[in-house]
């Protein structure tokens, strides 16, 4: 568990965090080909606790006891996309809060870069597939396209710090 300004504070089940609305850490990690031009999508699988069957572009999850989040991250980039070796570069830190009883978390970012095989853990992802920068760009624009939300806040600032604002019709 984390307080609200991003320390540490205990620890707790994923269903008590999720029940009571409790604050806590998240790593992911936003898959790029190694020139850059295209990024990693998937869909989450059906029966996934929270937001099931959305797409998303980061690889990731909670920070467990005692993990950091750098740590969280790389395990769940090899867990989910079966991707693992491969540096993480630290993006951003951020705060998500649904308000009203819902998530609230510290998601804390970081990039990757991979031409190598992808292979998806099927109780997490049922698919996937490399997208160029430009239709992700474009697909985020619609609201209507089923995404997580907070990874779309995530790569909406992504998009944003390389000049490259998401503008919705």
């Amino acid at each position: 568990m984390y307080d609200a300004a991003g320390a540490v504070t205990g620890v707790a089940t994923r269903g008590e965090v999720y029940a009571r609305s409790l604050w806590h850490g998240v790593g992911g990690v936003l898959l790029r080909s190694v020139d850059g031009n295209r990024v990693y999508v998937h869909r989450r699988s059906a029966t996934k606790l929270v937001m099931p069957g959305l797409h998303d572009c980061w690889a990731g999850g909670v920070v467990a006891p005692g993990e950091d989040p750098p740590t969280t991250a790389a395990r769940e980039l090899a867990e989910e996309l079966g991707v693992s070796g491969v540096p993480l570069v630290e993006l951003f830190v951020m705060t998500y809060d649904e308000g009203d009883g819902g998530l609230r978390s510290h998601l804390y970012a970081y990039e990757a870069r991979w031409d190598g095989p992808v292979r998806h853990q099927p109780e997490e992802v049922a698919d996937g597939r490399w997208m160029p920068l430009v239709a992700l760009r474009a697909r985020l624009a619609d609201r209507t396209w089923p995404f997580v939300p907070d990874g779309r806040m995530l790569a909406e600032r992504w998009f944003a710090e390389r000049g490259e604002p998401i503008e919705s019709p």
